[in-house]
């Protein structure tokens, strides 16, 4: 008779025994996959998919996935997103959280497949379930937006904040705005500046730094209108410094009015018309018309009618009707440009035909020092260019 321990030594080895059976099985598959991804990972694309096709095939999700990204991305294979998104979904259907992620924007993006807002939120939603940060901010999203759903500021909020309290910076920068706006939840200065400072503290690529920058500008806005915190004019520059610094262009022209009217800080034109022209050259139209202002006044630089008539003319062809009415006295005076009547009368009939008091009472006074030709010629070149200009 055998001996209990010895019964229960036999049990153990028997499972150890299938244990490495089951282990010889399947090391074959993994050391395939490792052996794949690494061909993977240095560019050698016909090993990769030699190792990984016959591993999808058998049903292996990593497998798949990857699968998908080479023939998304054309990597040993002629790019089909049609492809693509087979293999993903196979993937997908098994848990793989980076497939159900990539078939969500897959759905979202209409790459492969027949734009879907309702199915990329089914897979967002799988994921975000799951605990993943990037679904859990674009399910966010997708509710702010009300795409494949109903729009629900409450359940964005919820996302956000899931992705945020994993540490996601664009979900930690949108829920701060959030709280800043009152979007979802009731406003919280102390919350949106706690979100906010979070979001900003990370490293990012250019996307990033645009979301930061419009996430410091917020919070720069909520110190200046004493929006759920105290008023603080200081405080307010602070902010948009920082978001200033990450080229938010509204942050820029905000400083340059900032400092162009000594709001909260010094008068400083200089200051002024450094901020201005960074927005300006990134094709702000009210920055490129202040700064034409400072240049035709010489404030914070030397006066130049040229570089004003310059920075007039940009703002002027985007539409702004201030910078139309000065651009057409630019002209009527000839400052910065040879005197011309008749395109003085052109901008002026521009700028009026937006609503422009002053520009129409120019335009009158301008006409009666003109020919009838130059005036019929004037009209002509404003109908044109309102006609090629009209949104």
């Amino acid at each position: 008779m055998t001996k209990p321990d010895s019964i229960q030594t036999a049990r153990l080895l028997l499972i150890a025994i299938f244990v490495g059976f089951c282990l010889d099985v399947y090391k074959p598959a993994w050391a395939g996959f490792d052996e794949g991804l690494a061909a993977y990972n240095r560019g050698d694309y016909a090993t990769a998919l030699r190792e990984l096709k016959p591993l999808a095939e058998q049903g292996q999700a990593l497998a798949q996935n990857k699968l998908g990204v080479m023939y998304a991305q054309g990597q040993g294979v002629t790019q089909d997103y049609a492809e693509a998104v087979k293999w993903y979904r196979k993937a997908a259907e098994q848990g793989d959280l980076n497939a159900q992620v990539t078939l969500g924007v897959t759905y979202r993006e209409g790459l492969g497949v027949t734009q879907d807002y309702a199915e990329a939120v089914k897979w967002y939603r799988k994921a975000a379930e799951q605990g993943d940060a990037d679904a859990q901010s674009s399910l966010g999203g997708m509710y702010l937006d009300g795409l494949g759903v109903s729009q629900d500021d409450a359940e964005a909020v919820k996302w956000y904040r899931k992705a945020a309290e994993q540490g996601d910076a664009l979900s930690q920068l949108t829920l701060g705005g959030m709280y800043a706006e009152g979007i979802g939840v009731p406003q919280d200065g102390t919350e949106a500046v706690k979100w906010i400072r979070k979001g900003a503290e990370q490293e990012g690529d250019a996307l990033m730094r645009y979301a930061v920058g419009i996430a410091l500008y917020a919070l720069g806005d909520m110190y200046a209108e004493g929006r759920g915190v105290p008023q603080d004019g200081a405080e307010a520059v602070k902010w948009y410094r920082l978001s200033a610094e990450q080229g938010d262009i509204n942050a820029q022209f905000t400083l340059g009015v900032t400092y162009a009217e000594g709001q909260g800080v010094t008068q400083d034109y200089a200051e002024a018309v450094k901020w201005y022209r960074k927005a300006a050259e990134q094709g702000d139209a009210l920055s490129q018309y202040s700064l034409g202002a400072m240049y035709a006044d010489g404030l914070g630089v030397s006066q130049d009618d040229a570089e004003a008539v310059k920075w007039y003319r940009m703002a002027a062809e985007q539409g702004d009707a201030n910078a139309q009415v000065d651009l057409g006295v630019m002209y009527f005076e000839g400052r910065g440009v040879p005197q011309d009547y008749l395109q003085a009368h052109m901008w002026w009939a521009i700028s009026g035909s937006q609503g422009q008091v002053v520009a129409t009472k120019n335009r009158d006074i301008v006409a009666k020092l003109m020919t009838p030709a130059q005036i019929a010629e004037a009209r002509k070149l404003a109908r044109e260019w309102i006609a090629k200009h009209k949104k």
